[in-house]
């Protein structure tokens, strides 16, 4: 396909379409890509035929010919298999490009890097922030480590979903996406644990959310999580279990370069503890009701 007589737009997978990846592929769509899409249940990514999209059977088939694939997989595992058992790195073609849009451990970011390359097959690491809401307006934040000459050719693509910047070699976008989870899981933590305090005491919890606003205390956390809170509103958007996925991949990154996290250490078992309270398909703002629950608060 030809945008003009000088720019010829690249052929693009796209592996993984739930709750992320659906509307992400569905702006693909929409800035007029004729995408080839794959997802381990094909009904997830059915509507997408009517946007022109391509549903494969195989994610191998889907990948075949194109110049770019991204990915939007579960987790480091599921990105392995998907790459190297089902076929998908030995399907690309050399000069291609794989954008690892999941959430996954530096090192294993570093790996597959490693291996792709030997295969002929750039390699980027671009986790986001921003959640489904981001996803479905394009203003996601995504962090990308990888080679600089690859970045500039996934910008176009990479600009369909948000803002993207580069940050570093193989696994360093990853690095800061643990870096951006831990101020999350944390800072849900602390507005949790103050509005309950306050409202332990007498106070009104949203008259509390609204004065502490524009203050040193403020922050976007508090805004949306805090209102979430207010509510009591803990509809799934960004899974605590998937928090709590987060800041265990954090810890583990921190062991394996000799780094000390004991904040970050001290929300893993408070996010832990929620999961085995039944907590873990609440949204990660669901902590403040483990928190509430130690406090004897409904």
């Amino acid at each position: 396909m030809s945008t003009s007589s000088n720019t010829v737009t690249p052929r693009i997978a796209f592996l993984g379409t739930g709750s992320m990846g659906l509307p992400m592929a569905k702006r693909l769509c929409e800035a007029g890509h004729a995408l080839q899409v794959w997802n381990r249940t094909p009904t997830k990514a059915a509507s997408l035929t009517a946007l022109g999209a391509t549903v494969h059977a195989q994610a191998s088939a889907a990948v075949s010919g194109a110049d770019i694939v991204v990915g939007m997989l579960e987790n480091g595992a599921v990105v392995e298999d998907v790459l190297f058992a089902h076929g998908v790195a030995a399907a690309m073609k050399p000069g291609a490009l794989f954008i690892d849009m999941a959430s996954i451990k530096p090192r294993e970011a570093r790996d597959h890097a490693a291996r792709l390359g030997a295969l002929g097959v750039a390699h980027l690491d671009a986790p986001v922030s921003g959640g489904t809401g981001g996803a479905e307006s394009g203003t996601l934040v995504i962090m990308v480590g990888g080679k600089a000459a690859d970045f500039e050719r996934a910008l176009p693509v990479l600009q369909v979903f948000g803002r993207a910047t580069h940050v570093g070699s193989h696994g360093a976008g990853q690095l800061t996406k643990l870096a951006n989870q831990m101020i999350v899981g944390i800072t849900i933590g602390a507005v949790a644990e103050a509005l309950l305090f306050a409202t332990k005491g007498g106070a009104d919890m949203a008259k509390v959310k609204e004065a502490i606003t524009g203050g040193f205390a403020d922050s976007r956390i508090l805004q949306v999580h805090g209102q979430r809170m207010v509510e009591r509103d803990f509809t799934s958007r960004a899974r605590l279990a998937i928090q709590l996925k987060d800041m265990r991949n954090a810890l583990a990154t921190a062991e394996e370069i000799g780094f000390e996290a004991p904040v970050t250490k001290l929300f893993e078992q408070l996010y832990a503890d929620g999961i085995s309270h039944g907590l873990g398909e609440l949204d990660h703002s669901g902590l403040f009701v483990e928190l509430a629950s130690r406090n004897g608060m409904s």
